[in-house]
């Protein structure tokens, strides 16, 4: 992919723009069902029906994940949907036990990873210059991009599966050494947590925990 100049990237700019303000106009914000769903009502499970997850909707979630923000569009995340019997046997092997079960009886379980060679993609995802020197000989930069907008890529696929009507439970009781020898060996790819995702058995619910207030959570300065 080239960068757009001149009269191109003007009218780019400016279909851009013009699409943004259409959009909000549209929608200024969503209501409170749909803050609900994504968000503020939404629950981590833990049980599964059997009711499978088609291809076309994973697609589709990646596709609205990966319209989230990262910087320098870096997009370092990568997903690898563990569905088959033999692949959830090698994921099982770097569970703490009481996670098996649930991993098992989920329709997919989504490996969140992260290249740490993410930027040799730059040339495509960031046309505008070539920003492979900032991270290209500079591993522990690379790898802290990678990881910190790849957890972001994660948190966006969990919110994007919960939009379009799927449940999520994500898991960070695992071994990623594990996972890496299993999964990512020979690669420059890395584990960062599991999302198990499906249709929820809600009789596994329990009452809501807690989040901190705002006032000791948040200040200003």
């Amino acid at each position: 992919m080239t960068a757009l100049e001149g009269e191109a990237l003007s009218r780019a700019r400016a279909e851009a723009q013009a699409a943004h303000r259409a959009l909000k106009a549209r929608l200024p914000e969503l209501d409170a069902d749909s803050i609900d769903l994504i968000l503020a009502g939404a629950r981590s499970h833990y049980a599964w029906t059997d009711r499978p997850v088609p291809v076309s909707l994973l697609k589709r979630i990646y596709e609205i994940a990966a319209a989230g923000p990262t910087s320098m569009n870096s997009s370092p995340a990568r997903f690898v949907f563990v569905t088959s019997p033999e692949g959830k046997a090698r994921l099982a092997k770097a569970l703490k036990e009481k996670n098996v079960p649930k991993m098992m009886g989920a329709p997919v379980t989504v490996i969140v990873a992260h290249d740490l060679e993410f930027w040799r993609e730059l040339p495509y995802l960031f046309p505008h210059e070539d920003r492979r020197p900032h991270f290209e000989g500079k591993p522990a930069h690379a790898e802290t991009t990678a990881f910190r907008n790849g957890t972001l890529q994660g948190a966006y696929f969990m919110i994007a599966a919960r939009a379009v009507g799927l449940d999520v439970g994500a898991m960070s009781g695992f071994s990623n050494e594990i996972v890496d020898r299993e999964f990512f060996a020979g690669t420059t790819l890395r584990s960062n947590f599991l999302i198990n995702l499906g249709y929820a058995d809600e009789s596994a619910l329990f009452q809501r925990l807690p989040r901190l207030p705002f006032e000791r959570a948040c200040t200003f300065a």
